[in-house]
């Protein structure tokens, strides 16, 4: 029978995030992981295997709470907002983030991808996702008019999805809101509508993303549960 874990695998997973994130794949080192997870290296290595399966375990953690998190929340929106309000969320974190962190799945791309195909499939299959978003929310604009249908969707939806990986890598060494929105307004422009008329863009994501962000009361402490935990940590996502 086997033994129960002693410790919160989601909580290591968690601190595993916080130091590949801050640290990239190559610059980490077992010992780093144990000391910020608090797990024995025995007990981390049964658990999760040698430092890339805990990278990827740590990426898909990470996906799952950020990336896969933040499609859900706009998709539910009508598809011209659910992308303005998407783009605001990433201007938003990148901006406000005072490590410059970046995202952790494009830092993967650039890190770890290149010199390890199962790392590089994985990124791969978390973009197609992405842009399988932005090609539902540009196809079902263009079909109710909210969405100009002057360019192909499949063409706007790579765009989108350049324009999503061009700020993130920008934020690295530039975090600066202005021009994390001057690159972004654009691209929303390019959505048009029915009438040719350009997007409002300030006013349209600040709407939207207040519609998909339930923010903490004023004084509020965070919970204590896995969501709680998560959000903690992936609070600059």
């Amino acid at each position: 029978m086997a033994r129960p874990r002693e410790f919160d695998e989601t909580a290591a997973l968690d601190a595993a995030v916080a130091c590949f994130w801050s640290q990239g794949f190559e610059a980490t080192s077992m010992r780093d992981l144990i000391e910020r997870t608090g797990v024995a290296g025995a007990s981390l290595y049964n658990a999760f295997g040698d430092k890339r399966s805990i990278y990827r375990r740590a990426l898909d953690h990470y996906v799952e709470v950020s990336v896969a998190d933040r499609m859900r929340r706009c998709e539910v929106l009508p598809p011209r907002r659910a992308i303005a309000a998407f783009f605001e969320e990433i201007v938003r974190r990148s901006a406000g983030d005072p490590e410059q962190k970046g995202c952790m799945l494009v830092n993967a791309a650039l890190d770890a991808a290149p010199h390890d195909a199962g790392f590089r499939e994985a990124v791969s299959a978390v973009l197609q996702r992405l842009e399988a978003f932005f090609l539902k929310c540009v196809r079902e604009g263009q079909k109710d008019g909210t969405i100009s249908a002057r360019v192909p969707a499949e063409d706007l939806s790579k765009h989108l999805l350049g324009v999503l990986l061009g700020v993130r890598v920008l934020a690295r060494v530039r975090p600066e809101r202005p021009l994390l929105e001057g690159v972004v307004r654009p691209a929303l422009a390019l959505l048009g509508d029915a009438g040719g008329d350009g997007p409002e863009w300030v006013e349209a994501d600040d709407r939207s993303a207040a519609a998909v962000r339930k923010p903490r009361p004023e004084g509020a402490k965070p919970g204590r549960g896995r969501k709680a935990r998560a959000a903690s940590v992936l609070g600059a996502a």
